[in-house]
């Protein structure tokens, strides 16, 4: 097939600066050189500015400098359940690749079902927790003929619903329907998200695995992977993995659980997030903030989560409305809903949402907004704060990663981008 016919590569930085844009230029060459001059239609799949540290805007405009001026090249970007990219948003990570070659993907509408996977499997993989098949539905355009490439792009980073983000799931999730999507988040509520994160074999991750193996043997799939953080809100590239086999994808695990995992000796009291405005509008996308540090979280103790751009809780109306309804009150809560509440069991992912989203009990969660008030905070059961009061406590722009007292001695710990990373207590470390 196609895609064997590229090179690999495995690439790791060997210094502080990491890869250069020029060695990641050269590497995007040196994986084309065997197909460039046989292409004619080529698809590119990156994230959308959720990721925008993923350093998948630099290596879609560099792929799309050296593809399009002898074919077309298509962007679908995968949104999964998100929001379109604004052009203000296309133009920050893409660069002047034009607007008009976005394909939207709209996860409800533009799926088409290619197979399942059989109930047996997600009953092993799953300890028995699930026991239905669940069925893969993708975008129409990944199926389209005229491709002669479809390249994947984007992190590897620690995930809350798979354990580590990308590879297959930017196909089947990322630009997959409601049946997978809503599977493998309930899968990942239901096994529990602190069995899975900043690992590899989750039981969504070998649902995917199934599905990649038997269901789209056919597609002239690529991957492109990226391992990155962002000190000082600086993209450093760690590490750039080119090729279609499963191996690549292992060793960008490998390599994010060393640049990714921030090891803690102690649990932290008081943790201070800040969402950046133009990435985080939604609580769908701000609970990072949540995922990200429950396992660093002292019981007893306080999560603020500084959100300027917060204005609504889905990132569509029917999701946004069933936050409303149900709010973030617990695993034992929603799953108990669920079984009496239909408009919850047909929408599992805004289920699995809510779930991952509380605390259990054991922390506070204060969301600090300034478009959302007080009655709509605590409505969905979190505490609220005015953002111009959180952030005279807690400045931003004074404030440094880690470790720190605020101006009033409380010891706080910092964390500007909940999305680059997972912290936790060293002791909760496995492998």
């Amino acid at each position: 097939m196609l895609e064997h016919a590229m090179n690999t590569l495995s690439l790791v930085g060997q210094d502080e600066q990491g890869i250069s844009d020029e060695a990641i230029e050269q590497a995007l060459h040196h994986a084309l050189k065997p197909i460039m001059e046989t292409l004619c239609h080529v698809l590119l799949v990156p994230p959308d500015y959720t990721r925008l540290h993923s350093n998948a805007g630099l290596i879609t405009r560099l792929l799309y400098q050296m593809l399009s001026p002898f074919c077309q090249v298509d962007i679908l970007p995968a949104l999964g359940t998100h929001q379109a990219v604004s052009p203000f948003q296309w133009q920050a990570m893409f660069g002047d690749i034009p607007y008009k070659r976005m394909i939207v993907h709209r996860w409800r509408e533009d799926v088409v079902p290619i197979g399942q996977v059989p109930g047996s499997f997600v009953a092993e993989v799953s300890d028995g927790l699930a026991t239905a098949a669940v069925g893969i539905e993708i975008n129409k355009q990944l199926l389209d003929p005229k491709y002669d490439l479809v390249l994947s792009i984007g992190q590897v980073v620690p995930h809350e619903v798979i354990g580590m983000a990308n590879h297959s799931k930017n196909i089947f999730v990322g630009c997959g329907g409601p049946a997978i999507i809503n599977a493998t988040h309930m899968l990942g509520a239901v096994y529990g998200m602190e069995r899975i994160m900043g690992k590899d074999h989750s039981p969504a991750r070998k649902v995917l695995d199934y599905a990649a193996e038997h269901l789209i043997q056919n597609m002239p799939l690529n991957y492109i992977l990226t391992v990155t953080d962002a000190p000082e809100g600086i993209i450093r590239t760690r590490g750039l993995f080119i090729g279609p086999q499963r191996r690549f994808f292992e060793e960008a695990v490998h390599l994010a659980r060393k640049t990714n995992l921030i090891l803690l000796n102690r649990p932290i009291k008081k943790a201070v997030v800040y969402l950046d405005e133009m990435s985080f509008q939604s609580t769908w996308l701000g609970n990072k903030a949540i995922y990200r540090t429950r396992m660093a979280m002292a019981s007893g103790g306080e999560l603020v989560i500084l959100a300027p751009g917060i204005d609504k809780f889905g990132e569509d109306p029917a999701m946004d409305a069933l936050i409303r309804k149900y709010g973030y009150r617990g695993r034992d809560y929603i799953l108990g809903m669920g079984e009496s509440q239909k408009d919850l069991r047909d929408n599992l992912s805004a289920a699995a949402h809510l779930i991952h989203g509380s605390s259990e009990g054991r922390f506070a969660i204060t969301y600090c907004t300034r478009y959302l008030n007080r009655e709509e905070v605590e409505g969905v059961g979190y505490q609220y704060l005015p953002y111009e009061d959180a952030t005279e406590r807690y400045p931003p722009q004074r404030l440094r990663a880690g470790w720190q007292q605020a101006a009033d001695g409380e010891e706080i710990f910092y964390i500007p981008n909940p999305a680059l990373g997972l912290w936790m207590e060293k002791s909760r470390l496995t492998d």
